[in-house]
């Protein structure tokens, strides 16, 4: 047996190999400078044009994509065993966000100093990162707390880096592309520094491969046979983001080649760790080779990020090992719950209108250096009023959106953002643009409709045959999401000129909002308000459960598909009117539950106007704080969100 599964492995080796060196030919002849793979394997051995090219650009391009693609795809599988998690790798647990950030900190804030120095802080953020996971997912790491939790856990660190990066326009300006993830190396710095690292973390991985054997027996087995659990839990986390941390320093945050490599081999058939190490840090090199050549392919002359290539071909993978775990485990009905003792709605309502009063006169009076109370002044009637007035339907609305989407998968952190469909929206608005370059910024929300739509078309026909069972859903939810956020990369990437107006957009902001949004925020709102109302009955069954919901009459399908429907269709809307904004559907639901209590109608009208509540305070939080510039309302909410999601993930069981 043992023979058998070490010819199948050298065999997968071998042509492994075969394929990397055929990439690897390839890969050196793309670039502006023109030549074939003749003349490039006869005149790299003498000095001129091809060896001067090969050796100072381009070879150190390729090795460092090779170093690259094996760190990942071997921190993945070591992860995967360390989790028993098959959704681990450095960027679904967070920690390429984490070492990201902090490299982005250290450029701005200590460019002499650390800045230089960008694996120390990619380190430490790597470090900060893991220990936020272990915390909050909790010992047994269950499959899907672990995604949420590092899906969370990205969120806040994006959300940290998108306001330095327009915080700090020109200190971040150079940093988008590596951001994006990105091979491109100007000289054999970066190879020389990564290659030890990796190699040693590589060699380390190996020794320790038959103790992680033993451990994915299971703790209680690994601890009878007398292995030291906790010192390899210890020393498989420090490889791991080890090998993040390195890479990312270098190349960026590249996702998705340690989530996909892993699988491929153990798909392979091949067995025992020492194999799977092996195997994935060479199929690991060649599919981040592979995503760099085909991105030169698709644009030709222009760099397209090679962690967006990664994410557009992982996105599918990622889909389908969602559905595959969500398959294996057993679906247990959540029990929603809310406050003990619900306090009385018209008290509620009460305290929630006079905060909404107070924070509409301080947004309509202030502008960031003067107070004014002449509200009838031409700049405060044609252009504040309507733009408060917009942030407070919209934060309304999409408040609504997540207590539907909630009660539909009895997950308190569930969301469009969580589901995908913000992501697939500003990545439909982003191609609208790319397709049209020469259309107005005002028609991209026509985009938004069509990514949003794409969307819930991928739940529907993922989850039908399951009867949208909750932990298929928001896997899913996450994968789109990835998916929508490679593909807006690529977009931004080829859309050039438009990419300043566009992301703001995509950050979502609430900036020059006229009468006319005013107009067709109400009539959004006037449209939705009614099925939203509707479906609350049915929400409210579903909170004890399919069966007892069941029993009660409710075709629990038909009562998911429809609040699902209309959940999206209203989250879809907001992002038309603003752009992409997340959190106020995941935290205006939660604090209404612990006011109200789980019943959906008094929920949804607090909810509403408390995410009403949260948009205007960001909005006017974003337009005061740096006045007379502007921090998009999106990041804002998500800076102010974040933590509290934290909080709200440890809190739960």
């Amino acid at each position: 047996m043992f023979q058998k599964n070490g010819t199948k492995s050298f065999a997968y080796l071998a042509g492994g190999f075969f394929l990397l060196v055929l990439l690897s030919l390839i890969h050196l002849t793309q670039g502006q400078a023109d030549y074939t793979i003749r003349e490039l394997l006869t005149e790299v051995w003498k000095p001129g044009r091809v060896q001067d090219i090969l050796l100072s650009f381009r070879m150190p391009r390729l090795v460092i994509g090779i170093l690259a693609g094996g760190a990942l795809a071997v921190a993945g599988a070591i992860l995967q065993t360390l989790t028993n998690n098959p959704l681990a790798s450095a960027s679904t647990l967070g920690i390429n966000a984490g070492a990201f950030f902090f490299v982005v900190v250290s450029t701005i804030f200590f460019p002499s100093f650390l800045g230089g120095m960008p694996f120390v802080m990619a380190l430490f953020g790597a470090i900060l990162s893991a220990v936020m996971v272990i915390t909050l997912a909790g010992k047994q790491m269950e499959p899907v707390r672990v995604a949420l939790t590092g899906m969370i856990i990205s969120l806040l660190f994006a959300s940290l880096t998108g306001s330095l990066q327009l915080l700090f326009e020109n200190e971040t300006n150079g940093l988008f592309l590596w951001g994006s993830g990105t091979l491109v190396q100007l000289n054999w710095e970066g190879v020389q520094f990564a290659a030890p690292v990796i190699i040693l973390a590589f060699i380390s991985s190996l020794i320790i491969a038959k103790s992680l054997d033993i451990y994915s027996l299971g703790e209680d087995i690994a601890t009878s046979l007398g292995q030291n659990v906790g010192m390899i839990r210890i020393v498989t986390w420090t490889i791991a983001i080890l090998l993040a941390a390195v890479t990312v320093s270098v190349v960026g945050p590249i996702g998705f080649i340690g989530l996909m490599a892993p699988h491929i081999v153990r798909m392979l058939g091949v067995k025992g760790h020492f194999w799977i190490i092996s195997h994935s840090f060479l199929w690991g090199s060649v599919m981040l080779i592979g995503a760099d050549v085909l991105g030169r392919f698709i644009q030709p002359g222009q760099e397209v990020p090679v962690g967006a290539m990664t994410a557009l071909i992982g996105g599918p993978w990622l889909l389908y090992l969602a559905w595959k775990t969500a398959k294996t485990h057993q679906r247990g009905d959540r029990q929603m719950g809310g406050a003990l003792k619900p306090k009385k709605l018209p008290v509620v309502l009460g305290i929630i209108g006079s905060l909404i009063v107070v924070v509409f006169v301080l947004a309509l009076s202030f502008n960031g250096s003067e107070w004014s109370f002449d509200w009838m002044k031409p700049v405060i009637v044609n252009f504040r009023v309507p733009r408060v007035i917009t942030a407070f339907i919209v934060g309304v609305m999409l408040a609504i959106t997540g207590v539907l989407l909630q009660g539909v998968l009895r997950n308190p952190l569930a969301d469009a953002s969580v589901l995908g469909v913000t992501s697939m929206a500003g990545a439909g608005a982003m191609l609208l643009l790319v397709l049209f370059p020469a259309i107005p910024i005002e028609y991209m929300p026509l985009g938004a409709v069509v990514g949003a739509a794409l969307a819930l078309g991928i739940i529907l026909f993922t989850s039908w045959k399951n009867n949208f069972q909750p932990m298929l859903v928001a896997l899913m939810g996450i994968a789109i999401s990835a998916f929508g956020s490679a593909a807006t990369q690529v977009f931004v990437v080829k859309a050039k000129l438009a990419v300043s107006a566009a992301l703001v957009w995509l950050s979502g902001s609430t900036y020059a909002k006229g009468w006319d949004d005013v107009q067709l925020a109400l009539l959004f709102f006037v449209i939705f308000i009614g099925p939203a109302i509707y479906v609350t009955r049915s929400l409210d069954a579903l909170t004890f459960g399919d069966d007892v919901a069941s029993g009660l009459g409710l075709s629990v399908r038909n009562a998911r598909i429809g609040a699902m429907i209309i959940g999206v269709a209203i989250s879809t809307a907001g992002v038309a009117l603003v752009g992409t904004i997340g959190f106020v559907g995941l935290v205006a639901p939660h604090i209404a539950r612990r006011l109200v209590g789980f019943r959906h109608l008094p929920l949804l009208t607090v909810s509403g106007l408390i995410g009403g509540l949260l948009l205007v305070s960001a909005d006017f939080i974003g337009r005061i704080i740096i006045a007379p510039k502007d921090i998009p309302s999106g990041l804002v909410v998500a800076l102010i969100g974040t933590p509290y999601l934290l909080y709200l993930l440890r809190k739960m069981k």
